[in-house]
């Protein structure tokens, strides 16, 4: 404003509307002290947000914070007599803010945080290993940048960790693996190197990796450790190397999906051991050798999909025979001999005389971590390969 008397005006309106403001804060009554201290977090974040699509923020007005849009009040595990923000949920706001440092964080009671599909970025803010009752993280579908957020590890209450769909980069630390996880979604982020190998057990049910950049091979002490996993999402990476026999360890799962790398070598016959699979992908590698028979039998009935697609096996016996007949398996784009849509010959000799898709350990994919206890025992007998001892 060039004009001195209109900046004036201007100057004395804004200074009156803020001391407005400030009487208009001091008359507001709480109905916990919990309550009054949070409040000017809350409205700190407000005043970073630039995008607000509907109008999500415009209840968050006055002392009554457990009516605000998106935030849930409770009592906490300390004094069931006080009232507290104990969970956020902003799931599909679209609300837009440069970051949730300074909001998260100071929110000492909070249990639960789902942010899913917003537009919050920076770094998680490493204070969130303070909230001690924190349980369930959800900030998937954002624009959060940086390593890893470490801060999670260590927090024993924490059961539930969903980054996906975020720009996170670097490794991932073995210890992640280890804590009390129910779930932990990874996927879609521009992780690399190789992943860790893990001591002790895992609790794991859900574990997706799946759409990153994880190379080297796949790790044997997490499959070996997560026998409780349901559901094994590794695809769209770039792991290497042949399938270790650990992966028949993983008894309890009913999605295994591996399709996407580099893997090499011939199908382990291990996978003989899964008792609960319904969907098997290993589609888009450099696999080959024979589909072995013995997998093709037995496989739990309910297998609905089996999929080994655009790899470069070579033979399919009368059983697996049976479940492409009935659209179980899927053997397009490899290199068996009489078969439709097959690779050439050009493009399969040309796979074959590279020296380099061969596994170190030859009896890798013979083993057998299991004792066939869904398996009938007599008409096993044909297929059976001797079984090593157990490890």
């Amino acid at each position: 404003m060039k004009n001195p008397y209109l900046l004036a005006i201007f100057l004395v309106g804004a200074l009156a509307l803020q001391d407005t403001k400030s009487r208009e804060e001091e008359r507001l009554t709480f109905i916990d002290k919990r309550l009054e201290v949070v409040y000017p977090v809350i409205q700190g974040f407000k005043s970073l947000i630039t995008l607000d699509p509907f109008k999500v923020t415009q209840t968050w007005i006055g002392s009554d914070i457990c009516s605000y849009r998106g935030f849930h009040c409770d009592n906490p595990p300390d004094n069931k007599t006080a009232v507290t923000v104990a969970s956020i949920d902003f799931n599909g706001f679209q609300l837009f803010a440069p970051s949730i440092e300074g909001f998260i964080d100071q929110l000492p009671d909070l249990a639960l945080f789902h942010a899913n599909s917003n537009n919050f970025g920076g770094t998680v803010p490493s204070n969130i290993v303070n909230l001690k009752y924190l349980y369930e993280l959800d900030i998937s579908n954002n624009k959060f940048t940086g390593q890893f957020p470490t801060a999670v590890v260590g927090m024993p209450g924490l059961t539930f960790l969903d980054i996906r769909f975020n720009s996170f980069s670097g490794s991932i630390p073995p210890q992640i693996f280890g804590q009390n996880l129910d779930v932990l979604f990874i996927n879609d982020n521009t992780f690399t190197a190789s992943l860790p190998e893990i001591p002790g057990d895992s609790h794991i049910l859900f574990l997706t990796l799946a759409d990153n950049k994880f190379n080297g091979p796949l790790p044997r002490s997490i499959l070996r450790s997560m026998t409780t996993l349901t559901e094994v999402l590794f695809l769209n990476n770039d792991f290497t190397g042949c399938i270790p026999y650990e992966i028949g360890l993983l008894k309890g799962a009913s999605v295994i999906d591996i399709s996407g790398n580099k893997l090499t070598g011939p199908l382990p016959l291990s996978l003989m051991c899964l008792e609960k699979v319904e969907q098997l992908n290993f589609a888009r590698n450099l696999l080959f050798g024979a589909i072995p028979d013995a997998v093709c039998m037995f496989l739990p009935e309910n297998l609905v999909n089996l999929s080994l697609s655009d790899n470069y096996f070579t033979h399919v016996g009368p059983w697996c025979k049976i479940l492409v007949e009935r659209g179980v398996l899927d053997v397009r784009n490899n290199c068996i001999p009489f078969f439709p849509g097959q690779r050439s010959i050009e493009e399969c000799a040309e796979f074959f005389v590279k020296p380099n898709h061969y596994c170190p350990h030859a009896w890798f994919h013979s083993f057998l971590p299991c004792r066939y206890s869904h398996i009938s025992s007599s008409s096993a007998s044909d297929f059976m390969p001797m079984v090593a001892p157990s490890p």
